[in-house]
């Protein structure tokens, strides 16, 4: 869930779409949807995917997490 949560916030702060976004992902829109509501476990290669369409380093994401979850 807290991942879902990063991906939507870095998402929403370029402004991008999910439709947008999955499709730079190579994912599917619903497929995204269920990530951002912690519905869905994702896979390293598909955290990869979401890292290089966010022009983000994974690690900067998990950093993300570690923040939150210390709040």
């Amino acid at each position: 869930m807290l991942f879902g949560c990063a991906i939507r916030k870095f998402r929403t702060e370029r402004q991008i779409s999910q439709e947008t976004f999955a499709d730079m992902c190579g994912l599917h829109r619903t497929y995204i949807s269920d990530i951002e509501r912690g519905l869905r476990n994702v896979s390293l290669e598909n955290i990869d995917k979401m890292s290089k369409a966010l022009n983000m380093k994974i690690s900067d994401i998990f950093k993300e997490i570690e923040r939150n979850e210390s709040i």
